[in-house]
């Protein structure tokens, strides 16, 4: 069967082929009644709109790219930050009919493909995740002049809005948590360096240890759980008599958590634990792991809210969001 033309809509309607395209594409200067009957017509005849002659009209794409720095093995592996922000900014962006272009940049070739298919006029705006201190896209696309919003502070200075968590303050929470219960060999697992949580919950541990003359035992992972295993042994070798660690992320804390059963050190009675996310897993760890919580998903949600704002030039000041400590068992 032949797909029903805009043509045998107008026809269907009574109205010129221009009538019944500007109410396909929105446009608010069509009488009501003329409207309803374009309407009807639409649904009598499962019309559905081309979106590529669509798209010439309104200039407009209705897609969004959503580009996440890190290769798929990462982003589609156990650590739910991914899938939460990723499912809650689809779901934001849905309720205002657009749809999410899911691209992958974690090498030079991949960040070439992705700024050719934004540069080609693809999607409305770009949605950034995950970036590392090195990372050319937010420069490449503010070139572009593309509303660009990012999930994180960006690492380089670009004039992008974001929406981030509070990773000093809430790494400050948490060591401070382990000092005023008496811990006084307090280590920290840091996150990888050129990343801005990384790099900021360091400097929240460092603060509070400088205020409270406690010396810096620091290891750094990637926020895998089996680099914070790899580190939490690392620390351990290094200093046999630290009674408590900082992890900057929980899946590390998992990790860390495995090495100090494994090592005989028990949790919290020799060593307290405090990481940092509150992912699902930590109330299921053995002990239930104390830690920080940051909401993913209105993070994302308020990060679509942000690139909303810019397509109408409303206001695009970054947002902060609150960390709250969670105490559990191991600490």
């Amino acid at each position: 069967m032949r797909r029903p033309t805009l043509e045998a809509v107008a026809a269907r309607a009574g109205v010129s082929r221009a009538t019944a395209s500007r109410v396909v594409n929105g446009q608010t200067t069509v009488a009501p009644h003329i409207r309803d009957a374009v309407q009807r017509a639409i649904d009598e005849l499962g019309y559905v709109p081309n979106s590529a002659a669509r798209s010439l009209v309104t200039q407009r794409t209705d897609s969004v790219a959503l580009v996440v720095s890190e290769p798929g093995t990462r982003v589609f592996s156990e650590d739910p930050m991914f899938s939460t922000a990723i499912r809650s900014a689809s779901m934001e962006l849905e309720a205002v009919n657009k749809q999410v272009v899911l691209m992958l940049a974690s090498s030079a070739k991949s960040h070439a493909r992705v700024e050719r298919y934004i540069a080609g006029g693809h999607v409305d705006g770009v949605m950034l995740i995950s970036m590392h201190g090195a990372d050319p896209l937010p420069a490449a696309l503010s070139r572009l002049r593309v509303p660009v919003v990012s999930y994180g502070r960006p690492a380089v200075p670009v004039n992008i809005p974001f929406v981030d968590n509070d990773n000093v303050g809430g790494a400050e929470a948490g060591v401070r948590h382990l000092v005023e219960t008496g811990r006084r060999r307090i280590a920290t697992i840091a996150g990888p360096q050129d990343m801005i949580a990384g790099q900021d919950r360091l400097a929240g541990y460092r603060n509070v240890l400088r205020d409270s003359d406690r010396r810096s035992i620091v290891a750094v992972g990637d926020f895998t759980r089996e680099s914070g295993a790899v580190a939490m042994r690392q620390l351990l070798g290094d200093d046999p008599g630290l009674d408590a660690v900082f992890v900057a992320n929980d899946l590390m804390a998992v990790g860390a958590l495995q090495s100090l059963r494994q090592a005989g050190r028990r949790v919290p009675d020799d060593v307290a634990v405090v990481g940092f996310d509150d992912i699902e897993a930590a109330k299921y760890t053995e002990p239930p792991l104390t830690t920080l919580r940051h909401p993913v998903a209105e993070q994302a949600a308020a990060m679509v809210g942000l690139l909303l704002n810019l397509f109408e030039g409303g206001p695009t000041d970054p947002v902060i969001m609150p960390t709250e400590l969670v105490i559990r068992e191991s600490a």
